[in-house]
């Protein structure tokens, strides 16, 4: 059965979501097959796939490309695309063009990161029809601007837990489905989830979120060093040297 927005928003507090970020038909399948509720076009892909250092030389043309790819599969999970760096702060009527692109190459959601300053945009996103996930905590697009990647709401009570709270509620307000909390400390993904209506699906923040969401190659062991709240599942990227090792020495062999 084909998961919706509507699926999603229902999910809270009746089972766990199980979220994956993809990249091309292939990943897409695998996911979808697997059981995944969510398939997100991510700009990871940046660094996962493409060999950059950070997501934000990633383009629209690019998530575009992919989104496509992942489409093609015509997965049962829900198709989410991200918006690239920098997209999300142009004006509307850009930022509208970039979402209707990405939803006409098949996303069926898109997913922004911010709070409190682009509410208004997400409001206006959502009265246009655009489906919107959320996204607070961690958001590595900011990578530059916070200076590397780190750990959010370790200090119970300090500014930064009430502005995490602030960002994902104002952005629930507008309009999201579902919010991703990227790096949140786990008391305050707990507390951010028993204060939200929607689903806050969780990647570094611990269990205790309404789901969880993971980039497919650290799953399946495809990442030479994956982040250290990823656990694969599998050690695709051995077997796969193993298996080319084995190959080229049958084919030298043959050739001797």
């Amino acid at each position: 059965m084909k998961t919706t927005t509507k699926t999603i928003r229902l999910a809270k507090g009746e089972r766990a979501l199980a979220c994956l970020t993809v990249y091309d038909a292939v990943t897409a399948r695998i996911a979808s097959n697997g059981g995944a509720d969510l398939v997100l076009i991510g700009d990871s892909m940046g660094n996962t796939v493409l060999g950059f250092e950070n997501s934000v030389p990633v383009t629209l043309e690019m998530i575009e490309h992919h989104t496509a790819a992942v489409a093609r599969a015509k997965p049962d999970a829900l198709i989410v695309a991200d918006i690239p760096f920098a997209v999300a702060h142009d004006e509307f009527s850009a930022v509208l063009h970039a979402c209707a692109r990405l939803m006409r190459t098949g996303a069926e959601a898109v997913k922004i990161e911010g709070g409190v300053a682009l509410a208004p945009l997400v409001t206006r996103l959502t009265a246009a029809g655009i489906p919107v996930c959320g996204h607070v905590g961690l958001q590595p697009q900011q990578v530059f601007q916070l200076g590397g990647y780190r750990k959010f709401g370790t200090t119970e009570g300090s500014d930064e837990v009430e502005s995490v709270i602030a960002d994902a509620l104002a952005i629930e307000r507008a309009g999201a489905f579902a919010i991703v909390g990227e790096m949140l400390s786990r008391p305050l993904a707990a507390k951010l989830r028993d204060e939200l209506v929607i689903p806050l699906i969780g990647i570094g923040s611990g269990p205790t979120c309404d789901g969880q969401i993971l980039v497919i190659h650290d799953l399946l062991g495809l990442t030479e060093k994956p982040p250290a709240f990823a656990k694969p599942y599998a050690n695709l990227g051995t077997d796969a040297v193993n298996a080319v090792t084995r190959w080229v020495t049958d084919v030298r062999a043959a050739n001797t």
